[in-house]
């Protein structure tokens, strides 16, 4: 039996029941693990996509002043929050890529909170990434009930950090859900995605892009993916641009935007949305 007959419409209440067995399994599992290491793990470095990095010899460049170890400078202002940030859950929204990725674990490690990707329990439920895809393909209306469903499981649970799909941001019910936590927009520039996206034959699951197009077409599509999902991502409760923390850092190039300096943007914007809710919360006080 070919694929798209498994997922004909008149089963698809079948498959539901099914694919929330499995992907409820796989939250249970998961959450039933201790929680991560206390000392920063370091995911490995990000491949190098770019030809034209070019930085200063010059020993004062800012580009070389790594006087301070990340890890502690990370772990002292995650102490700052943890506090404040009482078990909230983290939604990391934006193109899906190693960056966001990378970024995403790191950021439970430090809170010793739970990781999880959307788009791969979605895939890991359905059987599979191929069987996600043929899903997809055949039933669309059943795809974005099952993302929904799945956002609607993490939603309802603390200490998380997601990385989730663009299906997130594409539907007014899954926004709503994303408002149970903290919503971080990673805006990362779409020549690293597309790039990233050719070179590992990836596919975003959420989309269509083909990836054994040539660089421009994957581009093209992706611009075109962009305009759809741009008005969703812009209302996440921040927003970190990898080429605005390249420029603040003093960098020529975003390739020198590591994840621990993303990470680092990630957790003042978190402390700043934290120091907001309590000028409100004092202000609606009566006096």
């Amino acid at each position: 039996m070919e694929m798209a007959t498994i997922y004909h419409s008149s089963l698809t209440p079948l498959f539901h029941s099914k694919f929330l067995r499995s992907f409820l399994t796989t939250i249970q599992y998961r959450t039933s693990l201790p929680f991560p290491c206390l000392n920063v793990s370091r995911p490995p470095p990000r491949k190098s996509i770019s030809t034209n990095r070019s930085f200063s010899d010059d020993p004062t460049s800012t580009t070389n002043a790594a006087t301070v170890d990340p890890s502690i400078a990370l772990k002292k202002k995650e102490t700052d929050i943890s506090a404040d940030l009482r078990g909230t859950s983290i939604f990391l929204v934006g193109m899906n890529n190693s960056i966001k990725s990378s970024l995403g674990k790191l950021l439970a490690d430090l809170l010793r909170y739970y990781y999880f990707d959307s788009d791969s329990l979605v895939s890991e439920a359905a059987g599979g990434e191929s069987a996600a895809i043929s899903l997809k393909e055949s039933d669309e209306k059943g795809f974005r009930e099952f993302e929904t469903e799945v956002l609607k499981q993490l939603s309802s649970m603390g200490r998380l950090v997601v990385c989730a799909g663009d299906g997130a941001v594409q539907d007014s019910t899954n926004l709503a859900l994303l408002r149970h936590g903290i919503s971080i927009w990673i805006n990362v520039p779409l020549d690293l995605v597309a790039k990233e996206i050719i070179e590992n034959k990836s596919q975003l699951l959420s989309s269509q892009i083909a990836i054994s197009g040539s660089y421009s077409e994957v581009f093209s599509q992706l611009t075109v993916l962009y305009k759809d999902t741009k008005i969703g991502y812009a209302t996440a409760d921040a927003s970190i641009s990898i080429q605005k923390v390249a420029y603040k850092l003093g960098y020529e190039d975003v390739d020198a935007v590591s994840t621990e300096d993303i990470t680092m943007e990630v957790l003042k914007e978190i402390e700043r949305l934290i120091k907001v809710k309590k000028m409100m919360e004092a202000a609606a006080r009566p006096f």
